[in-house]
This record gives C-alpha cells, structure tokens and sequence, in this order.
C-alpha cells in the first residue's frame, strides 16, 4: 500500500475537486477501495469513424494506474493505436438506488513495451482472480497480447449516499 500512497500523493498534487479544496483522504480512499474492490471495467475507445466502442475487460491497479489487456490485433488495440484516449466505467449493481457507487475516468492509454511491466501487469490481473484450477488452455505471454497502462486525466467518483447523483469531480 506504501508504493499506492506515493503514486497517489503524484496525482493529488495536481487534482482538485472541481469548485473545492485538493482531494480528501476520504475521497482517495474511496476511489483506492472502489478499484480495489473490483476487477472488471468497461473501457470505450474511439472507432475511426468517430464512434466509441465500450468493451469489457478485466483490469488490475497500482494506485491509480490501471492495466487491461487485450489481443494484439484487436479492435480496442486498433483503436487505441489511432487515438490513446479512452472513457471507462468500474461499478456494481445494488439492491437499493442510493447505495449506487462506481467510478467513472477519461484516461490516456499506452500500451506496455517493457518486458517487466508487462509481466508484472500479468500478474496483478491474475491476482485479482481466485486460483485458478481449470484453466482451458495457459495464460498468454507477455508477447502474445497487448497490454495498455492507463492514466487518469478525470475522476468521476459517484456516490448516492451523498444526494442522488452526487459526483465528485477530480481533475488529474
């Protein structure tokens, strides 16, 4: 959690809540425990005939670093490589409306070229699920797909417990 404080710590630097103080220790912990607490997010990306594309994917964090994968001939890798933005959404479903809480992250993308991130990335993503004992076939290699690193550049964190709606806007 040390190395999570730090990158956080980068990032608070320069984010503010939009019309309010820097983030809160509570807020930064809300959005630390949301992507924790989950391992599936819809990441959109533009098309190149303007129209976005949202795809699911699996996802694992080093603070606010979030890494997903995807196959190196994909649309999403296709489309990341004409324009590194992205939207993406991480949430749940609730049983009663004002317990409704999710992320939502204008990001840029890159994909991972260094061998070591890019294992390390396979790692965390695999971590994020139980052991698994039945796989059908292995993991892919680092080599065999492609992973994309991405960096907020805007934090939706929606939490209703706060007021229907209510949004706390972080700027990165």
């Amino acid at each position: 959690m040390e190395g999570v404080s730090r990158a956080w710590q980068r990032a608070v630097r320069h984010a503010q809540i939009a019309r309010g103080p820097l983030v809160t220790e509570d807020i930064r912990l809300k959005i630390l425990r949301l992507l924790d607490q989950h391992r599936i997010m819809t990441v959109a990306t533009l098309r190149p005939d303007g129209w976005p594309q949202a795809t699911t994917v699996g996802y694992a964090n080093d603070g606010l670093r979030l890494y997903f994968l995807c196959g190196l001939d994909s649309q999403k890798a296709m489309n990341l490589a004409r324009d590194k933005r992205v939207s993406l959404t991480i949430d749940h479903d609730t049983p009663q409306v004002m317990e409704i809480t999710g992320l939502s992250m204008a990001a840029r993308a890159e994909p991972v070229v260094d061998a070591a991130e890019g294992e390390k990335a396979m790692r965390m993503l695999m971590d994020k699920y139980p052991k698994q004992t039945s796989l059908p076939f292995p993991m892919p290699k680092f080599n065999e797909v492609r992973i994309f690193r991405l960096t907020p550049t805007v934090i939706s964190l929606l939490d209703y417990s706060k007021g229907f709606g209510h949004t706390d806007l972080i700027t990165c």
